[in-house]
């Protein structure tokens, strides 16, 4: 799966792209801005193998020629990734060594150089100036790709001598259907991974292949179906098992916040068919049942408040807490 036709969604870029390809107007530089696990690096390896491959009919590279074989096993020597030590940083020196003192020897056997950087936000403001001096006068072979999560960390002369492509959010039927048909996922837990991926094809991927997430997610319901009977002391044990997962809590929220969405939309439509946890019909029944709509909102506010809490370092076992006490309440 190395092709432009195996991207999902992303309709606006990859019509870029092929323009780009078809008409042989390929710009010295491109940034592609879009979430983590968005599918960015993806897009950029199919872009660089398509740039260099021998027998290109049209814009899909041809996965055989030499070049092509080369990059798909990640041994092009014309197509360079970037790497950096720092785990949070990309230096002036990464930057010198990687790109500014290599980009002058012209390519060893494709038509182009191709450089690509992922997680172009971490590039200091020294790194940034000393790629700056490149981009203003690449030579006519090279071709930057840097890939980010915020293009706002980068300078505005870097944006202004690149074409910035955005990652778009993916339609959900587009994900549930991708899922379902290249992952083979049934279709209640390709609707659960939709949802949690907002969009995000990667996120979605991903999430369909861990067992962590299965298990949090069912640790989260069991809590919410059994938390009116819930002594304060079995509450503060269930925090710390939270805490052990190896798992963003935003995930972990969302779980709850899904459960909650379903309560509210089954006690206003009393139909399951659109539910996500539609498995667990008979807990959301009496949940809807038992409470009011106002509960509910409660619930649902208290749990964007956390999320914000989070976010601001606010401490997670005291957050938590309260969480689980309004949801307790309501």
């Amino acid at each position: 799966m190395s092709r432009f036709d195996d991207i999902v969604g992303q309709e606006q870029l990859k019509e870029h792209l092929y323009n780009a390809l078809t008409t042989n107007k390929i710009s010295h530089a491109y940034i592609i801005n879009g979430e983590r696990s968005s599918g960015k690096e993806f897009i950029a390896k199919i872009f660089a193998m398509a740039l260099q491959c021998e027998n290109r009919q049209g814009i899909e590279p041809c996965h055989e020629c030499h070049s092509c074989k080369q990059a798909l096993s990640g041994n092009h020597p014309d197509i360079v990734f970037i790497t950096h030590e720092k785990p949070n940083t990309i230096s002036v020196d990464d930057i010198r060594s990687q790109i500014n003192g290599d980009i002058a020897i012209k390519p060893y056997s494709g038509p182009k150089k191709i450089y690509i950087m992922n997680e172009g936000e971490k590039m200091t403001v020294q790194a940034q100036n000393a790629l700056l001096k490149t981009l203003e006068e690449p030579p006519e072979y090279a071709v930057i790709l840097i890939l980010t999560t915020n293009v706002n960390s980068l300078l505005p002369t870097i944006l202004s001598r690149c074409v910035l492509l955005n990652m778009k959010p993916v339609r959900d039927e587009q994900i549930k259907k991708f899922l379902m048909e290249n992952m083979e996922i049934p279709s209640y837990k390709a609707d659960i991974c939709t949802a949690f991926a907002r969009g995000n094809v990667g996120k979605a991927r991903m999430l369909a292949n861990s067992e962590e997430f299965d298990k949090v997610k069912e640790e989260a319901i069991t809590l919410l179906k059994y938390i009116g009977e819930m002594e304060i002391n079995e509450i503060v044990a269930a925090i710390k098992k939270i805490n052990e997962y190896k798992f963003d809590v935003n995930d972990y929220l969302d779980i709850l916040s899904i459960w909650y969405r379903d309560v509210l939309m089954f006690k206003a439509t009393h139909d399951a068919n659109d539910l996500i946890f539609r498995e667990e019909i008979q807990y959301i029944r009496k949940v809807a049942d038992k409470s009011t709509y106002e509960g509910i909102e409660r619930i649902i506010d208290a749990l964007d408040k956390s999320k914000q809490r989070l976010s601001a370092n606010v401490n997670f076992d005291l957050t938590m807490e309260l969480l689980l006490l309004t949801i307790k309440e309501n």
